[in-house]
């Protein structure tokens, strides 16, 4: 028989007397709801969703990774390799004839700037349409020979004036260049003594000066970059001993130094 409501729920206990064991639940829920909310606005109390970031930067850090593997295959593409996958994949799949054919990429053509001078002396030398101007390169650069029969009457440092127009394009070669330029004056090994030019040094030093001088006035070229040498008879590119190599040997050198 129930005589009212005191607030407490009892409970008797095995021994004796009678305990108390709760208060109101609902106060008591509230209570702890109010705990929970605490705690998690606690600023003190790292709650697991702002690490949430971590698992998104690490995906994409994944993909980025898987991206970059797939750009260096593809850069480093080996086509017999890639048929025999392709022929092998066909063979599971019951298509073994069946390959997916790609053109080889073409190898990037580098032109250097020494590979254009060549080309454009290598023109220079077909316009011309003559044997009396050569190209040969060696450890010191690349050098233009320029016989005398264009440059310069016999026994004379003057220049010609069909002398010009070769001058004039090798001056649109060199101008362009930052590489020094060398003027050699050459003769052949048969004596010369007049008043103007009491030796074949004279003479080689004089063609080289009017040369190098012509380039610089009268077609552009930095003087900075330009020097001049004679050599008499003493750098022959031929033997003396015909007409032949004499009038090679005859001639104005125009070196472009590496």
């Amino acid at each position: 028989m129930f005589a009212g409501s005191s607030g407490f729920t009892k409970r008797r206990n095995s021994g004796s007397g009678e305990i108390q064991t709760g208060k109101y639940a609902s106060s008591k829920r509230a209570r702890t709801n109010a705990q929970i909310d605490e705690y998690e606005e606690s600023p003190f109390h790292e709650s697991s969703e702002k690490d949430r970031y971590l698992i998104t930067y690490a995906d994409l850090i994944t993909l980025l990774l898987g991206l970059f593997i797939l750009l260096y295959t593809a850069s480093n593409l080996d086509i017999q390799k890639y048929e025999k996958m392709l022929s092998a994949f066909g063979n599971v799949f019951g298509t073994e004839t069946a390959k997916i054919k790609i053109d080889a990429i073409p190898e990037k053509v580098i032109s250097t700037p020494l590979d254009k001078l060549k080309n454009d002396i290598t023109q220079l030398i077909a316009e011309t349409d003559t044997k009396s101007i050569r190209m040969e390169e060696n450890e010191r650069g690349i050098t233009i020979h320029i016989l005398e029969d264009i440059v310069f009457p016999s026994g004379s440092a003057e220049l010609k004036p069909t002398s010009k127009f070769v001058l004039k394009k090798v001056a649109d070669i060199i101008k362009k260049l930052p590489n020094d330029i060398r003027v050699e004056g050459h003769t052949d090994n048969i004596p010369i003594s007049s008043a103007a030019f009491p030796s074949n040094w004279h003479l080689s030093v004089a063609r080289a000066l009017n040369t190098a001088y012509y380039l610089i006035k009268d077609e552009g070229v930095n003087p900075d970059k330009v020097s001049i040498v004679g050599y008499a008879e003493y750098k022959p590119i031929e033997l003396n001993d015909t007409p032949y190599g004499r009038a090679s040997n005859r001639r104005v050198d125009i070196v472009i130094i590496k």
